[in-house]
């Protein structure tokens, strides 16, 4: 049975760039926070909390990255495999946290305007354009492909983003003393933290529940199984997602007759390339039965 595992290489690389990632946000949050107290801007110290945000779920991701690699024992028979899928879901709790106290800081600041030092703020904001789309450009490639890299790669996309609804509040100011902007570009980024933060949370979630990938559907896996022959029935079926890499497969067969232990390896290879190939599920446990008494429901509520 085919498996699918990411190279030691390409591990090392993902932490290589998330560690440049992490000292350019380190410089953007001192530079933001500073420049956001003289200024005045409360869009520049809203996405200096948000660059102060990256750094931790950067850390995190870090962290996360290192112990997938670290091999299984007798005690951790799964190892770490799962670190980037917590890392993921709280990466994308602290996206929706954060914005949460951005919209409460917009909406003190509609109340109480004050006039802003724009010229800094145009500055400042162009920093984090620069900073934030280097490190996007680097974790972009692993993205796609990793749930814990998408995490981070989203709260440095999310904060490039920012920064350049800052920037154009910052002219806004400059020009046309436009001081409404400030708090209403606050809010925007807060809406869209809480947009691109809810997906990743659900998302990540549904792994952590062991819930069935949303691509795949049960009774479609149990029909195909038992056009094998002589498989007479398929029940007690669990399918959950242990990582990006690994979805598992475990159920009861039953069969019409009773069976040689090497005829069932042969049924067991067809089972495992059925599903592997259809379904991308690439762990498959079965539990060979004949003529025994228990459920006989797909699902089974133990």
């Amino acid at each position: 049975m085919a498996h699918h595992h990411h190279s030691h290489a390409h591990t090392d690389l993902k932490g290589k760039n998330l560690i440049i990632s992490i000292f350019l946000n380190i410089l953007i949050t001192v530079s933001q926070v500073i420049g956001g107290l003289i200024s005045g801007s409360l869009s520049l110290l809203s996405d200096a909390l948000h660059n102060f945000s990256d750094v931790l779920s950067l850390i995190v991701s870090y962290v996360a990255t290192i112990l997938s690699k670290k091999k299984a024992c007798t005690n951790k028979t799964f190892g770490y495999k799962r670190a980037e899928i917590i890392a993921a879901f709280v990466n994308a709790a602290t996206l929706i946290i954060v914005a949460i106290i951005l919209i409460k800081e917009a909406i003190e600041r509609f109340l109480n305007p004050i006039p802003i030092e724009s010229n800094l703020v145009i500055w400042l904001s162009l920093l984090g354009i620069a900073a934030n789309g280097f490190s996007v450009l680097l974790l972009k490639k692993h993205a796609d492909n990793n749930m814990n890299m998408k995490s981070a790669y989203l709260h440095l996309l999310t904060d490039m983003l920012a920064s350049v609804a800052v920037l154009i509040g910052g002219l806004l100011m400059k020009f046309f003393q436009m001081y409404w902007v400030d708090p209403t570009l606050t809010l925007a980024i807060a809406v869209y933290l809480i947009f691109m933060g809810y997906d990743l949370l659900k998302e990540s979630t549904r792994v952590l529940m062991l819930f069935t990938p949303s691509t795949i559907h049960v009774q479609n896996i149990v029909e195909a199984i038992s056009k094998i022959d002589p498989i007479k029935n398929v029940h007690h079926v669990h399918i959950w997602q242990l990582n990006e890499d690994e979805v598992h497969l475990e159920a009861h067969i039953d069969f019409q007759k009773d069976i040689k232990l090497s005829e069932f390896d042969v049924i067991l290879d067809k089972i495992e390339e059925e599903v592997y190939h259809n379904f991308g599920i690439n762990h498959v446990n079965i539990q060979p039965e004949f003529g025994k008494c228990d459920a006989k429901q797909i699902i089974v509520q133990d």
